[in-house]
């Protein structure tokens, strides 16, 4: 296949804008092959992982649960509130999340492949992709979805959106911009519509 002709879509948006609704939508319904980036990153830690092994070692042992896995929520305490510990696990993780997708980009051959990549810009890796969509939602509704599916408080949901590349900057970036301020039949249908894919009888066109 012509690697020209493919089209790799980076997926991105802010915390709780919606972007798992695009990316099951992708999957479930228009059958595209979605690469996940969080699933990668706890492939990254999983096990007795080198890289589970530098991060115990910097925060102790105290960092896992009591079978041996990382304790999530306690490490997003740290780094959500301390931008320097944030860029040192990043630095620990990123590369093995780049060398993950390099690897299945290639050993799939679809026309249309999704990355589905909370952190593309801020982890650079806009070079993977051809085209970017960015989900958006109103910062209001950001913050109460936050705060309702992660059961924080509004000082926490705050604080983890602050951590992110502001959302109008990923806008000023994007190819296409999804917005998923109404319902989510609008969104499915600009989903479509960005796909150009005949079966839908749309284009990017219309």
């Amino acid at each position: 296949m012509n690697e020209h002709s493919r089209r790799i879509i980076g997926l991105t948006g802010g915390i709780s804008t919606g972007k798992t609704t695009v990316s099951r939508y992708l999957t479930t319904v228009c059958h595209i092959r979605v690469l996940d980036a969080d699933i990668y990153a706890r492939e990254a830690v999983e096990g007795n992982s080198p890289i589970l092994q530098t991060i115990k070692q910097r925060y102790g042992t105290e960092i896992c649960l009591n079978n041996g896995e990382l304790d999530r929520k306690k490490l997003g305490n740290i780094i959500f509130n301390n931008s320097r510990e944030k860029t040192w696990l990043e630095s620990q993780i990123h590369p093995y999340v780049r060398q993950r997708f390099k690897e299945d980009i290639f050993k799939y051959e679809e026309t249309i492949i999704v990355l589905d990549i909370p952190l593309l810009f801020e982890s650079k890796l806009t070079h993977l992709v051809t085209e970017i969509w960015v989900v958006y939602c109103s910062y209001e509704q950001q913050l109460e979805r936050l705060m309702s599916r992660n059961n924080l408080t509004k000082q926490e949901a705050i604080a983890r959106i602050k951590s992110q590349l502001p959302l109008e900057e990923k806008i000023q970036k994007a190819d296409l911009v999804l917005d998923n301020s109404s319902t989510i039949e609008a969104l499915h249908q600009q989903i479509e519509k960005a796909l150009n894919i005949p079966e839908y009888g749309t284009t990017l066109y219309d």
